[in-house]
């Protein structure tokens, strides 16, 4: 009888034990495209309205020292996707298409390169990408040889038509560019897709496939397409001229719209508590230059625009939501980045196994999850603008360092001598007063720093010892759905 007791009692306890087993975190992460920091109300825009990300905001944690690591598309996207600078995985730029990947270019991101999604993958989640790749157009390169079970959207930003190509004519090759193409997994759906229509389409396949998922652990990928590179850019009828700042704001008041059916679904779905939903954007908005005129976007309090290595274009709005696990109504002032998405994750989901190849990104959890004080893992981060080196930032510092610019350094230009700049971020917010004569012991520390960064990840002209070869094919590529199918 004593035997059948403890025997019960065992039975009950791993009973008891298996039904408080948390279930696994999903996670989500929406990468919109150019929106600056201005650009939403939860970080200070006064002419767009963003009811949803407001009340994300309320209810999760904005982060107001998060980065990319890139100042542009590709770069960034491909530190998002493998926790790296894009120099350490050769996506920072090539021969034939400069900084950013053109339609149909040999090259890509490495399938040698271990990504997010295979991180998830291999802890058995379900794995989804819906929006804009923009990491290769090829075969090998495509989302669904990258670790992600599903894809729907395009290969390439929304601006690299047909059209485009042919005014380009033997630049990148643009003859050969074929009709903006609309994807399933690897198989074009339509071409050329209606760009107008690429905000809702992404949403509604995005709440179909989180119901479709809801009863196993998933990763939901979504890079969004707008406001996107365009002078111009899209929305549905719905949004069209509906904003205050004309085609900018239609598509920044549609993806407001966007996230609050994606967090709508997860609550209806009663999947909120247990979904960690990250948004952010890939690079600053590129602007009109003038702070009065927002139809071009907004990076402001920061100096800057989009595609340069200013505070403007490296510094995007992020707001991190799950409710009852990220304190509501916070923020986070510690530096982090896109490259830490990839260990945080690893660590969330309790992955343990060690990375194929080494990466820059750091845990962050403490942060996202508000633990006591938390501090930034990173004593340093560096911005390059495609080759070149061409600042530093440590602690409140950022030094610009003194190069010759290659086109997109932002406070001087060509004509103008290489110059050492450095700015206290923490009260100098928008980098207008020059403090390297009365700190040059600093100016000494960051510049130490970055000899480490040209020996690992090389500088204009010179290779570094970490860096590891971009994907490429040794065939012809060939465009993925032919001219007038």
């Amino acid at each position: 009888m004593r035997e059948i007791l403890i025997a019960l009692t065992l039975l009950c306890g791993i009973s008891a034990a298996t039904q408080a087993a948390p279930a696994p975190t999903n996670v989500i992460i929406v990468f919109c495209d150019n929106l600056g920091y201005g650009d939403i109300e939860p970080f200070g825009s006064k002419v767009h309205r963003t009811p949803e990300l407001n009340r994300m905001a309320r209810e999760g944690r904005r982060f107001t020292h998060f980065y990319v690591s890139a100042g542009v598309c590709t770069p960034s996207r491909a530190s998002l996707i493998t926790g790296c600078y894009s120099q350490r995985v050769g996506m920072h730029w090539n021969p034939r298409d400069g900084q950013v990947l053109r339609p149909v270019s040999p090259y890509g991101l490495n399938p040698d390169e271990f990504t997010i999604a295979e991180l998830f993958q291999r802890k058995g989640y379900a794995t989804g990408m819906i929006g804009k790749w923009h990491l290769g157009d090829q075969p090998p390169f495509l989302p669904t040889r990258q670790g992600f079970d599903y894809f729907y959207g395009i290969p390439y930003s929304d601006d690299m038509t047909q059209d485009v190509g042919q005014r380009l004519g033997e630049r990148y090759q643009g003859e050969t560019w074929p009709p903006l193409p609309l994807m399933e997994n690897e198989t074009v759906i339509d071409a050329p897709v209606d760009r107008n229509e690429l905000t809702r389409l992404y949403t509604e396949k995005a709440v179909a496939w989180i119901g479709e998922h809801r009863d196993k652990p998933f990763f939901l990928y979504l890079p969004q397409a707008m406001p996107g590179s365009t002078r111009h850019p899209f929305a549905s009828e719905a949004f069209r001229g509906k904003s205050q700042n004309g085609p900018w704001g239609d598509a920044i008041e549609e993806l407001d719209w966007s996230m609050g059916q994606i967090l709508n679904a997860l609550r209806d779905l009663h999947l909120a508590e247990r979904t960690l939903v990250i948004w952010t954007s890939d690079n600053g908005a590129p602007t009109t230059g003038n702070p009065e005129d927002p139809s071009r976007g907004s990076n402001a309090p920061f100096h800057g625009r989009g595609y340069t290595t200013s505070e403007g274009a490296f510094r995007m709005p992020t707001i991190m939501w799950q409710p009852g696990t990220v304190p509501a109504g916070t923020t986070c002032d510690q530096l982090a980045t896109t490259m830490d998405l990839l260990p945080t994750c690893a660590h969330l989901i309790q992955d343990t196994q060690p990375l194929p190849n080494p990466i820059d990104g750091k845990d962050i959890l403490p942060l996202v999850y508000g633990t006591p004080g938390a501090k930034t893992p990173h004593k340093v981060f560096y911005y390059y603008s495609q080759q070149q080196l061409q600042a530093v930032r440590s602690g409140p510092w950022k030094l610009f360092l003194p190069v010759e610019p290659i086109g997109s350094h932002p406070h001087f230009s060509k004509q103008q001598p290489p110059t050492t700049l450095l700015f206290q971020l923490e009260q100098d917010i928008a980098c207008q007063h020059n403090v390297a004569e009365e700190h040059p012991d600093v100016v000494a520390r960051l510049t130490r720093l970055a000899e480490q960064a040209r020996a690992d990840l090389g500088d204009e002209g010179q290779p570094g010892s970490g860096q590891r070869p971009a994907g490429k094919i040794e065939t012809p590529p060939q465009p993925v759905v032919k001219s007038g199918n």
